[in-house]
């Protein structure tokens, strides 16, 4: 797709590594990584049976390395490096149509199976289901979680900055016995009047032009 290249730069640009895992063969494979700009460099393409005689120490060092390609690969060996990956302690997504990417879908933090070509058993096995079966449209999800949660992070503390000082004299007149300066009820009316349509503000900003460059 052409959209691909793009979407490929942004995950780089936002810190998500990509890695190929496909049943197909490593010329293959490699062809199309360099077109999508997914291998820039050298890369590294490890065929199935050289997986298949690794240790999970030569695997976990392996994953480090920045641009990896795995190809021949059978369903249990997507599993394998789906849990080596978490044992690093990484986040792991994982993209599949077919039956066979069932078990590394199922077992990732997030599965996203493709919505036409995807089979049933990938869709069961799956968190999320593409509509489009566009690899960009990940991309843009990502953008739209971040963008989520630093609203929640600007809505937080919005209302914490606001509400410790409409508290304050509250705390003085329980500790301290000062006189109550605002009834209850007008805190309220101040809290509603001056919380609620910025908060809402707050919530629904659109994002910003680097978040898809924090890590």
């Amino acid at each position: 797709r052409p959209e691909v290249p793009d979407a490929i730069k942004r995950c780089h640009d936002a810190g998500i590594k990509l890695i190929m895992i496909t049943g197909d063969y490593g010329i293959t494979a490699d062809s199309i990584a360099r077109k999508i700009g997914l291998i820039k460099g050298e890369g590294c393409i490890i065929i199935g049976d050289e997986l298949s005689r690794m240790s999970a120490n030569e695997l976990s060092i392996l994953l480090n390395k920045p641009e990896i390609i795995f190809a021949r690969t059978s369903p249990e060996q997507k599993l394998q490096i789906v849990n080596a990956l978490q044992q690093q302690g990484e986040v792991v997504c994982v993209t599949g149509d077919g039956v066979n990417d069932a078990p590394a879908l199922k077992n990732a933090d997030i599965g996203v199976a493709m919505g036409i070509t995807g089979t049933d058993v990938a869709k069961e096995a799956s968190n999320m289901v593409l509509m489009d079966d566009n690899f960009a449209t990940i991309v843009s999800a990502v953008e739209e979680g971040r963008t989520i949660f630093e609203n929640i992070k600007k809505f937080i503390s919005y209302i914490l900055t606001s509400n410790i000082p409409e508290i304050l004299p509250f705390i003085a007149y329980v500790v301290l016995d000062f006189p109550l300066a605002l009834t209850v009820v007008l805190i309220l009316a101040i809290d509603l009047g001056t919380d609620v349509i910025p908060a809402l503000g707050l919530g629904t900003e659109r994002p910003e032009s680097d978040v898809m460059k924090r890590p």
